[in-house]
């Protein structure tokens, strides 16, 4: 396995977070490259070296996220519904700054689209259409109703301030997905 350059990783770090911060304070339109890197307190062809624009910035912020949260979809794999869930809350939780932030700019929209096409597909082993309840019914259909229902309650959850205890969203989401998948 390759070293990593820790000098790199710091960049990068400083870099994100800079930006993640200058989302909280103004619209992702009105984020310049200057603005990051005086905040992240690199140069501009720093950004450059590991980002494309701040559309590839925020993309690849995404995709990291996505990435963190298949990984604990692996993990849960032997897990029920709801011990899963409860990993995916306290993994939003912990990123609640992120999170928030991002859903309530332009992101969001991009986040939306990735995270449902990512709930939909670990779902996909799970809905079965040859036996039981949803017997005869169209897995796509399956797919998409509760991927988008799972989407939006975690959105709902994380835009209304964390609220309600990650322990009780996890728990009630597994109970409806264990009743109708």
């Amino acid at each position: 396995m390759p070293k990593v350059d820790r000098r790199i990783l710091k960049s990068q770090e400083a870099i994100k977070k800079a930006f993640i911060e200058l989302m909280a304070e103004k619209s992702f339109d009105q984020i310049t490259i200057q603005d990051i890197s005086d905040r992240a307190n690199v140069g501009r062809r720093t950004i450059y070296d590991h980002y494309l624009d701040k559309f590839d910035l925020l993309d690849k912020l995404i995709a990291e996220h996505i990435n963190e949260l298949r990984m604990l979809c692996r993990a849960a794999a032997d897990l029920s519904f709801a011990e899963g869930n409860l990993m995916w809350c306290k993994y939003f939780e912990t990123n609640y700054p992120f999170f928030s932030t991002l859903l309530a700019s332009k992101g969001a929209l991009a986040f939306r689209s990735q995270f449902l096409a990512f709930v939909i597909d670990e779902l996909e082993g799970d809905v079965k259409v040859d036996e039981g309840i949803n017997q005869g019914m169209r897995k796509d259909i399956i797919l998409k109703f509760f991927g988008a229902a799972i989407v939006e309650t975690i959105i709902g959850w994380i835009m209304g301030g964390l609220i309600e205890p990650s322990e009780l969203v996890a728990e009630q989401m597994g109970i409806l997905l264990d009743r109708n998948l």
